[in-house]
């Protein structure tokens, strides 16, 4: 059976199934497999010689003649196990242990295993096989790093790309990154816990909304053909929960995804968590307390403390949070008073600040600007930042003590927002003025501008009691809870660019090899390249032109050197 694109490794295997199935075996059983043990419990409750099933991949084999040793990793961890022959296959017939064991199972392949637990003779708990049973071949080779005497760790999975493209493989080779996920769930549940202690309930709202609404963001759009009307993609909640506190709930909450068609980078995704919650008879200074709770509630579910470490800043989410309204976060960083300026004043500033505004910016998006660019970045520690200008926040409440301010706080950690709360408007004649400004912004260039949600302001207008509203990045609530700079590092599945199709050329095993090669370094020099391989100059050039006509490495001259790279897409 000829395979020539697969590596030697990946024929192997397909061979081994092949060997398999001729042997009786299959190598993708369905029935159950009575799992009584996980590797984590055995080592933790050590008993000896108690009998235990379990299932895992296996992920190393020494093999000893007569007796071998490999390990096995389940959800829990790893533990080893230990083959000997003549336990195995007790009669005469040894093929299970010479040819199944020994030949035809991979590292990668899962397998279940029966026997007693024991300690080596070195202390180390394992279990001794009494019986094994293929459950599910691999067709492809893990990749396994190793770690020296030394302490060193050699072919290492850690090209950024390949692991959130291949997380799967990520989270089996590298299984620190599966406690981040762990660490994820533990956050979602106590936040839940949280709340339904207090008596809210968790709801679900529509994800494709005729009116992309409560927030300024620039949405993705589809079409509806049963409809014929377009639809889009929620980038936020917040309309629908309120429009239940009309109905009569006195507090919701949803865990939202969210889709914004916006830049990607470490701290953005275009398919994101919030999390919403909206309770009655509440304000913007009670919903801090509770925010403080919460999160310091949320911090010892997950790290088991108050305290976060995120790169060289050490955190602590217990409360109270300092507290310091917009107007003198500005003065305090840049000496300019934003109170009383015209939208010419703003701009003006703004530039003389060396910041990128533009004409289609009012108020709001300026003093955001300032803000973003000149003050966000200090605030390390949890700190709510108060009382924004009313241009800023279009669903917000007027405050009680400035009419140029709403009652509106955002909560910075690591100089980044995590969350955004405030007293909400519920007068439906101001929450109109305030979606007309919006459309204004719209009319001169604002994509990311609101639109007017009528069948909102109709809710409004039925009543809606004093309310206040609160939304978390739970993503970035998990990245400094774990200690990751990038929103990749906590999503399963982030967005990535479309993968670069295989080569459609045939390739010979010399060609592979030297593809193989330009692809691990991304870019070396020619001779290094020609050096590396033993084949005349005669297959080497046939093998180099094969390879750049078919756009697969590009040589180019760099400062009177010859260069191979993969060639661009």
């Amino acid at each position: 059976m000829s395979h020539p694109e697969l590596s030697e490794q990946e024929i192997q295997r397909r061979e081994s199934l092949h060997k398999l199935r001729e042997l009786g075996i299959d190598p993708y059983p369905a029935a159950l497999y009575p799992v009584d043990a996980f590797a984590a419990d055995i080592k933790e409750k050590f008993e000896d010689g108690k009998q235990v099933c379990l299932a895992g991949r296996m992920l190393s084999q020494r093999i000893m003649g007569k007796a071998s040793f490999a390990e096995i990793q389940d959800a829990s961890g790893r533990i080893q196990v230990y083959f000997n022959r003549d336990e195995i296959c007790p009669g005469d017939d040894k093929t299970l242990y010479n040819d199944v064991f020994k030949k035809l199972l991979d590292l990668g392949d899962f397998i279940g295993i029966k026997g007693q637990v024991f300690k080596t003779q070195v202390g180390e708990i394992s279990v001794n096989v009494t019986e094994f049973s293929l459950l599910s071949k691999s067709l492809r080779p893990l990749p396994l790093p190793k770690t020296d005497a030394a302490g060193v760790v050699h072919d290492a999975f850690t090209d950024p790309e390949l692991r959130y493209r291949q997380r799967y493989v990520d989270m089996v080779v590298n299984r620190h990154v599966k406690d981040v996920f762990v660490k994820r769930t533990k956050l979602f549940n106590a936040m839940r816990e949280f709340f339904n202690r207090e008596g809210y309930m968790e709801v679900e709202t529509p994800i494709l909304q005729a009116i992309p609404g409560g927030a300024s963001a620039r949405p993705f759009i589809t079409h509806h053909n049963a409809l014929d009307i377009p639809l889009y993609m929620r980038i936020a909640n917040e309309l629908y929960l309120k429009r239940l506190i009309v109905g009569g709930f006195d507090g919701v909450y949803e865990f939202s995804k969210n889709f914004r068609n916006e830049g990607m980078d470490r701290t953005h995704n275009p398919e994101f968590t919030a999390m919403e919650i909206y309770v009655a008879y509440k304000d913007y200074n009670w919903m801090m307390d509770f925010t403080e709770q919460l999160l310091e509630h949320c911090a010892i579910a997950v790290n088991g403390s108050t305290i976060a470490q995120f790169g060289e800043h050490t955190i602590d989410f217990k409360a109270p949070y300092k507290r310091v309204t917009m107007r003198q976060s500005i003065i305090d960083f840049t000496g300019f008073d934003i109170a009383g300026k015209s939208e010419e004043e703003l701009r003006t500033a703004a530039r003389s600040m060396g910041l990128e505004v533009d004409e289609t910016m009012g108020k709001g998006k300026l003093i955001d600007e300032i803000f973003g660019g000149k003050c966000e970045g200090n605030y390390i520690q949890p700190t709510f930042i108060t009382d924004y200008p009313k241009e800023m926040s279009p669903l917000c409440k007027v405050h009680r003590e400035d009419p140029s301010l709403t009652e509106r706080f955002e909560l910075m950690v690591c100089g980044k927002e995590v969350a955004n709360a405030y007293s909400e408007l519920n007068d439906p004649i101001d929450q109109r003025e305030r979606f007309e400004e919006q459309l204004k912004l719209q009319e001169r260039g604002d994509d990311e501008a609101m639109f007017i949600d009528q069948d909102f302001l109709r809710a409004l207008e039925y009543g809606m009691p004093p309310t206040s509203g609160l939304g978390i990045g739970m993503d970035r609530l998990i990245m400094y809870l774990t200690n990751n700079a990038s929103i990749q590092e906590v999503l399963f599945f982030p967005q990535m660019r479309p993968e670069k199709s295989a080569p459609k050329v045939v390739l010979n095993d010399t060609e592979k090899q030297i593809y193989q090669k330009v692809q691990s370094e991304k870019q070396l020099l020619l001779g290094e390249l020609r050096a590396a391989f033993e084949i005349s100059n005669k297959l080497w050039d046939t093998s180099i032109k094969t390879l750049t006509k078919n756009n697969l490495v590009s040589v180019f001259k760099e400062d009177d050197l010859l260069w191979v790279k993969l060639a661009e897409e």
